[in-house]
């Protein structure tokens, strides 16, 4: 007499309902899974790992009360032998990199789920990890390139506020030339010699933080 195989518990944390939705009805119909939990908010998905022990936690980056980052950070402290799924609208490479560096098992964006959440589910609760094509090519054509520093992605960041030269050298504390040097080596590692653009292209990438900007 054989013991059937115990199923992949899963917790689904994202903070749009019907998404959740989805993924509670795409598990529904496998045997070797079980949708234990659902969680709105990082907070929340914290909790639920500390008390549930999911195998596979399948986790949104935007979301009130915590980003995803924070709490796939505070996920891999708590239940270190949990696997991390990251479902996302986002596809930057320097987002997904951060991710993957921060112990994500898969980076999946939203909009394969359907197609491809369940192989990825048992891959990774397997052993394998998993980077969606376009995310992977995209890491792939940035390989190698110089990363912001801290300093770069703070002017960015007040670049993308609408500040001028002027307001980001006294809000920084450093004078206007420092400014505008910092915007030079800005334009020249992201590729492009326009502000805008370059916001653009920092929050395309996930060199930006993502907090106030909607989606998932």
């Amino acid at each position: 007499m054989t013991t059937a195989a115990r199923p992949i518990t899963i917790l689904a944390v994202d903070d749009h309902p019907l998404f959740r939705e989805g993924i509670a009805a795409l598990v529904s119909n496998q045997s070797d899974m079980q949708l234990v939990a659902e969680a709105s908010n990082g907070r929340d998905a914290v909790e639920k790992v500390r008390t549930l022990r999911p195998a596979v936690v399948l986790l949104d980056l935007k979301m009130p009360e915590m980003s995803g980052l924070d709490a796939l950070a505070a996920i891999r402290r708590e239940a270190p032998s949990c696997k991390v799924i990251v479902l996302t609208t986002y596809s930057g490479d320097v987002l997904a990199q951060r991710a993957l560096q921060g112990g994500a098992h898969a980076y999946l964006l939203k909009g394969r789920v359907r197609k491809d959440l369940l192989d990825t589910i048992r891959a990774v609760y397997a052993g394998a990890k998993r980077v969606d094509p376009e995310v992977a090519a995209d890491i792939a054509v940035h390989l190698g390139e110089t990363d912001l520093s801290q300093r770069e992605i703070e002017v960015l960041r007040l670049v993308a506020d609408g500040k001028s030269n002027k307001a980001i050298a006294a809000q920084l504390s450093i004078t206007e030339e420092t400014a505008k040097g910092h915007l030079k080596s800005i334009f020249a590692k992201l590729g492009t010699n326009d502000r805008t653009h370059a916001v653009t292209l920092a929050l395309q990438r996930g060199v930006l933080d993502l907090a106030t900007r909607p989606g998932g």
